[in-house]
């Protein structure tokens, strides 16, 4: 075989192989999610246990539940193939765990949210919609400013949200350099979770797949998280994210698909005799 052939060989079976994951998991969404902010917080198994989908267990890092507050840009949106006018570009911010389940062999680490706020009204309704996220539309602003710091250059993200009149912010800064996480690192764990799965509202479970390749992430040598945390997300998620985060991550992100959901059959109950 030559080489032209073998290359040849080579790329007809990863198309087969996306064509059949096409088949499997069919495409609802495209777009390209850039400049994440994710400041993770340890959080106490129990505020999450009533939140995890069915079917799912909490995925934890070392014995830790975590929760994360993530930033980011969500650009050139479609929506089955097609652009929609004026919800392509928007940014989100939302507040999300960590979650997995096992199906037929395979290892699925996932993400479940508490809720995703967007400045659209009409993202935040196909979202509930088709999915039953707990998505909210809030008036939102970004800044994104690249800068020189001595003999370096300075990324600054900030992600801000209205809610009750007055404005919440998340930031994050960093010199330091993109790189992948090293494997069974805490950064990796975090930034490489492949699946969603939302808790519907008859208790069932909604499974999706969001594919994008390896995220390069920076520890972020500065952050701020300014919220009202109880208005937003309840009492229990107060003192949680008053803490200092075990982790701050600048990302740089990539384009993602995200799939059609697909319910997850309903976990049998065995029942006593007699």
């Amino acid at each position: 075989m030559t080489d032209a052939s073998y290359i040849g060989s080579i790329a007809q079976l990863r198309e087969q192989q996306r064509t059949k994951t096409e088949e499997l998991w069919p495409i609802f969404l495209t777009a390209n999610w850039r400049n994440l902010v994710m400041l993770t917080y340890e959080i106490e198994p129990e505020v999450l246990f009533p939140r995890v989908p069915v079917g799912t267990e909490l995925d934890l890092f070392r014995g830790r539940a975590l929760v994360s507050v993530v930033g980011f840009q969500f650009l050139d949106t479609r929506v089955l193939g097609l652009p929609i006018p004026m919800h392509r570009s928007f940014p989100e911010v939302n507040l999300r765990f960590y979650v997995r389940r096992t199906a037929g062999g395979e290892l699925r680490r996932g993400v479940a949210f508490i809720k995703e706020i967007v400045p659209r009204r009409a993202i935040a309704y196909v979202a509930r919609t088709l999915y039953h996220e707990n998505y909210i539309r809030l008036p939102m602003r970004e800044q994104i400013v690249l800068a020189d710091d001595d003999d370096s250059q300075r990324l600054s993200l900030e992600y801000g949200w209205r809610l009750r009149q007055n404005w919440n912010r998340l930031q994050a800064a960093s010199t330091a350099a993109f790189a992948l996480p090293a494997a069974g690192s805490l950064q990796q764990f975090i930034a490489e979770h492949h699946w969603g799965y939302s808790l519907q509202p008859d208790g069932g479970c909604l499974e999706y797949r969001v594919e994008h390749p390896r995220w390069k992430v920076a520890e972020a040598d500065d952050c701020t998280l300014e919220c009202d945390v109880e208005t937003l997300y309840g009492a229990e998620f107060v003192e949680p994210l008053r803490r200092s985060p075990c982790s701050a991550l600048l990302v740089d992100g990539s384009s993602v698909t995200v799939s059609r959901g697909r319910r997850l059959a309903a976990p049998q109950v065995f029942r006593r005799q007699g």
